[in-house]
């Protein structure tokens, strides 16, 4: 019977297992190697070997109305992108409310978790830290970890012949911190991730010539979407899910496309993606167009080679004079303090079920917490993630078997392939994935039902924003203040942005957008019948 749960991280992953936890009367020790909580939000002005790093200037690319903890909404007057001081403010705010401090060891550094002895009877974990130069093991029933992918930097030196004759300087991008030592400098950025726009764009404002280097490419979003509202407000919706998956696939594709091509054609930007229909994630940049045509940074293909002083691209184009070269490059998924073997079982890939338990287990007493990737906020997707969790170790929720859950890895990898170009990736979709989870211990939304007995937030339920409160309304956890909170949530969007009244709010119509698909629809079917 688990009662004692170890917790390797006190970021936002690392509080929602411990509340999680706290809401099923388990008892959690948390284990934090720094001194307070935020994890990849706590900003450093320096990197730290084994931790998450960010810039001064990070600010959120998910809104608040849909990264909160599902029964703690934001302040009305946050603003919808939060600057990372603002989130960290908020997210200690979470830890001291919810009474989760007293539960946390700070400056304790988990060294090793291996299984005790008598795993396969208690299914129990040792768990060795350090803390003042001291060291000690503990028993604990169950692991949560929840350490987060942003920590081990992937520095592809070997991938760029010349490299180590350039004289220039060379640091990833978790070493950035700000411009400052970059002004009129020479800057060639590598990777069109959000990171490498973000430094970027950012140092295109001081630095003498800056110039992304890409690959594959990406597509380009603004935070700003349709009518000025919050991208994630208007795109990430039940409805729209919906239309995705019941779409033909050469109709969704065109969607997408279209849609991500509304603000700006990317074949004039040198950023259109290889392979345009993947649903790899996009790059939210509401600046990054305005620098390529101020001349201020420009966008080149893969670097070739490197020599003493410039970067040949592909195309046969030089960056003369190089200054400094960032690699905005990712991260590697590793968990030092684990054997490798549990979450990379099979050919040195990533082998999770639904991205959190490891399926070869004889007890499910580890799990981990935020090793997923989804065009949505990660805060909802990990405190879905911990009620399953702490379902499954008290046993009021069982997993499939090992063969079932090894079928499933598979299934999942071939959509990723086909959805985002890479089966290794920790990409997966949103809404989908929330409602897996969710259907596991009760507290996916159902619809049919709230439209029979709660129209008014079955509409916004569905064809609204599918904001984290949706998975409170039920369920272990449910949340008596969810109802509220949906009916209210373009009340806190529009809030901040109003700060001068000239009329009447204005919020999206759920009419109107379904009026717009069911004559789209209608245009699709006569044009399917004509030709056909």
């Amino acid at each position: 019977m688990v009662k004692t749960v170890a917790i390797v991280g006190a970021g936002v992953s690392g509080l929602a297992a411990i509340r999680c936890c706290l809401e099923e009367g388990l008892e959690p020790t948390c284990f934090e190697r720094g001194n307070d909580v935020g994890g990849l939000w706590k900003f450093s002005d320096q990197a730290e070997e084994g931790k998450a790093s960010i810039y001064r200037s990070v600010f959120t690319n998910s809104s608040k109305e849909m990264m909160c903890y599902p029964d703690f909404p934001y302040p009305d007057d946050y603003p919808n992108f939060m600057h990372n001081s603002k989130l960290q403010e908020y997210i200690k705010t979470f830890a001291k409310k919810k009474g989760l401090l007293r539960y946390i060891q700070f400056e304790t550094l988990v060294t090793r978790i291996k299984q005790c002895p008598s795993f396969l009877l208690t299914g129990q974990w040792e768990v060795a830290v350090e803390k003042d130069g001291k060291q000690e093991s503990t028993t604990f029933d169950a692991v949560m970890v929840c350490s987060g992918h942003h920590v081990y930097p992937n520095l592809p030196k070997n991938s760029f012949p010349g490299l180590d004759q350039f004289q220039g300087d060379c640091l990833h991008s978790r070493d950035y911190k700000g411009p400052d030592a970059f002004k009129g400098k020479r800057v060639l950025v590598i990777g069109l991730g959000n990171s490498g726009c973000d430094i970027a764009v950012e140092l295109s404002h001081l630095a003498a010539q800056v110039v992304i280097s890409t690959r594959g490419g990406s597509w380009i979003m603004s935070r700003v979407w349709d009518d000025g509202y919050p991208w994630d407000m208007v795109l990430l919706t039940r409805f729209a899910s919906f239309l995705q998956d019941i779409l033909p696939s050469f109709v969704s594709d065109w969607l997408y496309v279209k849609q991500m091509n509304s603000r700006i054609k990317h074949e004039n930007y040198g950023v259109m993606p290889l392979k345009g229909t993947l649903r790899k994630e996009p790059v939210l940049n509401d600046e990054l167009p305005a620098r390529i045509l101020t001349g201020s940074l420009s966008v080149k293909p893969s670097v070739r080679k490197f020599t003493e002083t410039s970067a040949v691209f592909e195309d046969g184009t030089v960056f003369e004079a190089v200054d400094f070269v960032i690699f905005a490059t990712g991260y590697h998924y590793n968990c030092p303090f684990l054997d490798d073997s549990i979450i990379k079982s099979r050919n040195t890939e990533v082998t999770l079920f639904k991205s959190v338990f490891p399926p070869q287990m004889e007890k499910p007493t580890l799990a981990l917490i935020g090793f997923v990737q989804a065009l949505g906020a990660a805060i909802p997707i990990v405190d879905m993630q911990s009620r399953w969790v702490v379902q499954v170790f008290t046993k009021s929720c069982l997993l499939p078997t090992a063969k079932e859950m090894m079928d499933d890895i598979d299934e999942e990898k071939a959509k990723r392939l086909k959805w985002f170009g890479e089966s290794q990736t920790l990409q997966t979709e949103y809404i989908s994935y929330m409602d897996k989870l969710g259907s596991f211990i009760g507290a996916k939304p159902n619809i049919p039902r709230l439209f029979l007995t709660d129209p008014q937030l079955a509409l916004e339920v569905y064809f609204g924003p599918c904001s984290p409160y949706q998975f409170r309304l039920m369920g272990p956890g449910k949340w008596d203040g969810a109802r509220n909170a949906i009916l209210t949530q373009w009340d806190r969007a529009l809030k901040p942005t109003r700060t001068r009244v000239v009329s009447k709010a204005h919020r999206p119509q759920h009419f109107h957008s379904l009026l717009k698909m069911l004559l789209f629809l209608l245009f699709l079917l006569t044009a399917l019948l004509t030709f056909y």
